[in-house]
């Protein structure tokens, strides 16, 4: 063995400089060399006596060790012993204030501007709004339109919003989209806030609640009539010669006749959709009680209604040609027992009534068995499953029910986890080349099912650090918040610009965005001319940009390659709607993560408040 295994020194230099050359002497003590201190010397009796192979010894977690101290100068010591008590004090509280600072987890940011997005994102459906608009509308090319809105059926049908690129106003997604906006400002309305963006998703929601509560007239006692009434669809894809399909004409222009389809009770799924849009909006508006209130009411009685209907009776909307007919080819309703699973664990929420929770949680496996394959482990207009699982879940974590709601609400803690699992693993999904991930690869329009992903998947890490919980499992597989969050923005980041074509999805958003949207409104110039159905032809085919920018507006986006055409006529590609937008607000306001200054104490580092969202839940009865 070498007489020094290392050496280091110093110029001569005043008493505060240093020389140091450390050997193992035959004992196998690390002694220091003499210096100008020679203050104090310690003898480190640290390794075993032994000349077997430094990979054999034994464990030092093991053994005890011997040293010997030779104290020369008590001045120095004292001012050793100071400093190493307050170095240990120091790390100690450092440890403790660490400990109980909020997690803040350090790849939440990104390098996009997310505060700028949200914005651009919540002003898209300024320009989707029909009706009478407001004098302060942010959307220069749009002017009040769809005034004659349920004339042919006698019931005033004004306000809403158009669906997408067409003019048509299709009542099941919208009610979709007010329920997934009022969710997240459930959630992350200390967010909004930070951001000064409260007060404008508060307003889209409410105009769309407003017309929800035009949608169904409850059967009139006082009268022969005993048919409930839901408005399912405002506008038409009929063969006649002109539609709101057929005709590229901006909203404000129509003149052709705008019929209205009819449903009753027995549309469950658009029923409960509708049911539990109103109780999530009731939440959001929770202190102004009067509306509040006439929100409650209103989802009290549908769902009364929708649920009294003979089960064999109950089915979706869409199976029906006046009530569903027209929207089968763009919104077809696969299934009606997820959206009554929805309507009743929303009601929950808003009124605390227990009767609605044991609805949701008895019809839940039912739910899940009526699921289609390839629509398993996803959330949209046509699957609330998925959703509701985490809405169940987050029940289960931060109230606790207990006997016998704890054991029934299990599955949805399982069936979350698997959810999660099947986010980041390979096996069930796949990915495009460039990161996108792939949830129904047969469907097109891939990035509504990429948002509404990587919302919940940030949701939910935000659930478990609220538990201080570092992940979770499904069978064999661990997960860590980091993972499901660095999935999440992961999905984000593609949409805003990082993918192979360098195209941000969102248009206003980037330096690179598409410019040919499929819009009426966006395409035809605000010039003040009237545009007929033939004019608008041109701007249909027109090889030109856009006159007027969609600010927000997410389009379809690319195929499975990472391949995107900016095309206006190829609407699988360029088309937005307001229910994909719905769930790009959820996630990006779910990623934001500005500091947390509210005096609320439910509001965390994450910015989600922890149980706003039980307000109204006072007490669990006793079981029997």
């Amino acid at each position: 063995m070498p007489e020094s295994i290392y050496s280091s020194s110093t110029p001569d230099m005043d008493c505060s400089s240093v020389r140091f050359v450390h050997s193992i002497n035959e004992a196998g003590r690390l002694l220091p060399s003499a210096s100008r201190w020679n203050s104090i010397a310690i003898d480190y009796n640290v390794l075993p006596r032994s000349s077997i192979a430094y990979d054999s010894l034994p464990s030092v977690y093991s053994k005890s060790v011997e040293f010997n101290l030779v104290v020369r100068d008590k001045t120095h010591l004292k001012r050793f012993v100071y400093i190493s008590v307050f170095l240990v004090l120091a790390i100690v509280a450092l440890v403790v204030l660490l400990h109980f600072l909020p997690h803040k987890h350090g790849h939440h940011g990104s390098s996009k501007n997310l505060t700028h997005a949200i914005n651009q994102a919540l002003t898209f459906f300024e320009a989707q709004k029909s009706g009478y608009l407001p004098k302060n509308s942010s959307v220069s090319f749009r002017g009040d339109s769809g005034l004659q809105d349920g004339n042919s059926s006698g019931h005033n049908l004004v306000g809403g919003f158009y669906d997408s690129g067409n003019n048509i106003k299709f009542s099941f997604p919208t009610a979709y989209t007010i329920t997934l906006l009022s969710w997240t400002v459930i959630e992350y309305h200390q967010k909004y806030a930070d951001i000064g963006e409260l007060e404008h998703v508060k307003d889209i929601i409410k105009w769309g609640s407003d017309y929800l509560l035009k949608l169904f007239i409850p059967p009139i006692k006082s009268t022969s009539s005993s048919t409930t009434i839901l408005y399912s669809q405002v506008g038409s894809t009929s063969n006649d010669a002109f539609n709101d399909v057929n005709c590229w004409q901006r909203p404000e222009d129509m003149s052709y006749l705008r019929p209205v389809s009819i449903c009753n009770s027995t549309a469950s799924d658009l029923a409960g959709e509708i049911v539990a849009a109103l109780s999530a909006a009731s939440l959001v508006f929770r202190e102004d009680t009067g509306y509040s209130g006439e929100l409650i009411k209103g989802a009290e009685k549908l769902f009364e209604l929708a649920t009294a209907v003979d089960p064999r009776m109950q089915g979706t909307y869409t199976t029906s040609d006046a009530c569903g007919g027209q929207a089968r080819q763009f919104y077809n309703s696969s299934g009606f027992e997820d959206e009554l699973v929805w309507a009743g664990t929303w009601l929950f929420f808003a009124t605390g009534n227990t009767t609605y929770l044991r609805n949701a949680t008895e019809k839940f496996a039912s739910a899940e068995t009526e699921e289609m394959p390839a629509e398993k482990w996803i959330f949209y207009w046509n699957n609330k499953i998925t959703a509701n699982a985490v809405l169940l879940t987050r029940l289960r974590f931060f109230l606790d029910p207990g006997y016998p709601y704890a054991a029934a609400l299990q599955p949805s803690t399982t069936r979350t986890d698997l959810l999660m699992c099947s986010y980041l693993s390979n096996y069930i999904f796949n990915n495009t080349p460039g990161g996108l991930i792939l949830l129904r690869p047969d469907h097109g329009k891939p990035l509504q099912f990429a948002a509404t992903a990587s919302f919940l998947s940030k949701l939910y890490s935000d659930y478990l650090d609220l538990l201080r919980q570092s992940g979770g499992s499904c069978g064999g597989y661990n997960y860590t918040l980091e993972m499901l969050q660095s999935f999440s923005m992961s999905q984000v980041n593609y949409i805003l610009g990082d993918n192979p074509m360098k195209v941000s999805y969102v248009v206003g958003f980037g330096d690179s965005y598409p410019i040919h949207v499929h819009h009426r409104s966006a395409s035809i110039p605000w010039d003040g001319h009237q545009y007929s159905c033939e004019d608008g032809d041109k701007w249909l085919h027109s090889e030109d940009p856009n006159p007027n920018t969609l600010l927000g507006a997410m389009v379809g986006g690319p195929d499975q390659n990472d391949k995107f055409l900016d095309d206006r006529k190829k609407p699988w590609f360029t088309e937005p709607s307001i229910s994909s937008n719905a769930g790009l607000v959820a996630a990006l306001i779910a990623l934001h993560d500005p500091p947390c200054e509210s005096s609320n104490s439910n509001c965390v580092g994450s910015g989600i408040d922890k149980m706003g969202i039980f307000t109204n839940i006072h007490s669990f009865p006793s079981p029997p």
